[in-house]
């Protein structure tokens, strides 16, 4: 005889609900109306779960409809079985609500000064929707951040748009400008554009990045002689300071030394990039909800 398994299949709920809509009905004749289906379809159901255990579960004829005693205890645990099926699925759906976890971040490198803090925003919403989340931030040059992204071991990026790669989505968020800029200490800082020749400017040493760049930012860098290099841009910084180099550094990172008169822009009507940044996540990653909420509230910002 066939019975019940150690597992409950799903053939098997749904015998078990249409039992249970049977009896809370009174027979097979009102529950067509509430299962939609048909009462041979009922019955068919019926007497498959009667042979899966084994015993009658009801009388049914011209009588009517009643339970035997074992189709009353059947009855009872089918409510017990359903009422801990449905606890589960709450309990379920309201850990997809709880936002706990961590949020793996990868950055390139000074973007904190940027005008425009939209991630800082972003992180703040993400720790007020979720107080138990651990944010995880990592400032590593773009190859990396590109990497950990695919790789898995980062959720989302920040990072230039140098190379759009196939395996990840872009969401585009920033447009940085950068200049070419000397210190207060280079012979350049005196001397006033009108003097100063786009070709004059091999005549001097320059910082160039040693990071990958679009052939229009390279093209910015023909002009001048390179000496050195840096892998980001606080490198660049250090260098432009000791007054001995000119480099490009995006305007928000130059602003505090312009600010304070220890930097000045050179020929910035011709010396001049955009940058488009962009968040980048893995494409077909696994659903993670706290990455979800923080591209939500990114996208409002």
């Amino acid at each position: 005889m066939k019975q019940f398994q150690s597992q409950v299949s799903d053939a098997d709920l749904r015998i078990l609900r249409i039992f249970r809509t049977v009896v809370e009905c009174g027979g097979f004749s009102a529950a067509e109306v509430e299962l939609n289906i048909s009462r041979a379809a009922i019955s068919i159901a019926m007497s498959d779960l009667e042979t899966r255990l084994g015993f009658r579960l009801c009388q049914r004829g011209r009588s009517g409809f009643s339970l035997t005693n074992e189709g009353s205890q059947v009855y009872d645990y089918t409510l017990q079985l359903l009422s801990s099926i449905e606890d589960f699925r709450t309990n379920i759906n309201a850990l997809h609500q709880h936002l706990k976890g961590e949020l793996n971040i990868g950055i390139t490198d000074n973007l904190v000064t940027l005008p425009y803090t939209r991630i800082t925003h972003t992180l703040a919403r993400l720790k007020d929707k979720g107080p138990q989340v651990t944010i995880n931030i990592r400032m590593i040059p773009p190859t990396e951040v590109e990497r950990g992204v695919l790789d898995g071991q980062l959720h989302v990026g920040i990072v230039p748009d140098l190379k759009i790669l196939s395996g990840l989505d872009y969401l585009p968020l920033y447009q940085e400008e950068s200049k070419l800029y000397c210190s207060d200490t280079h012979p350049l800082f005196q001397q006033s554009d009108d003097s100063v020749s786009k070709s004059a400017l091999k005549e001097y040493d320059a910082v160039l990045p040693a990071y990958a760049q679009t052939s229009d930012i390279k093209a910015q860098h023909q002009p001048l002689r390179p000496t050195a290099t840096a892998t980001d841009r606080e490198g660049i910084a250090f260098l432009i300071l000791t007054g001995r180099y000119i480099g490009f550094l995006p305007d928000h990172v130059a602003e505090r030394w312009v600010r304070d008169g220890r930097m000045r822009a050179i020929l910035p009507d011709e010396c001049h990039y955009i940058t488009q940044f962009s968040t980048i996540t893995r494409k077909g990653a696994r659903a993670n909800l706290i990455l979800e909420t923080f591209l939500k509230e990114l996208e409002k910002t």
